[in-house]
């Protein structure tokens, strides 16, 4: 991670450099997802959703979710939790 601890830094398959905030990061069905957008994106249009792999105590990685199953129950859960909020705040 670099300075702020929401933010990190990810490398495409082309070696470009992009930094992301660390929306959020949530657990479904027993495995942790990041929910991550480009640094100053609309979060509502430009959230990527990564699976979080640990590698140990402090590391771990994260990989694209390959599955359209588990990434439908990943945009569901995370859909939840926004609607919630967004009812707190009324």
């Amino acid at each position: 991670m670099e300075e702020n601890e929401n933010i990190i830094t990810l490398v495409d398959e082309d070696g470009k450099e992009e930094n992301f905030e660390v929306l959020m990061t949530l657990d479904v069905e027993g495995k942790e997802y990041a929910i991550l957008i480009p640094v100053g994106a609309d979060e509502e249009e430009d959230a990527y959703i990564f699976k979080v792999i640990h590698e140990g105590e402090e590391e771990y990685s994260l990989v694209a979710i390959e599955d359209d199953e588990e990434y439908e129950n990943v945009v569901a859960a995370y859909e939840a939790i926004v609607d919630e909020d967004e009812e707190e705040e009324e």
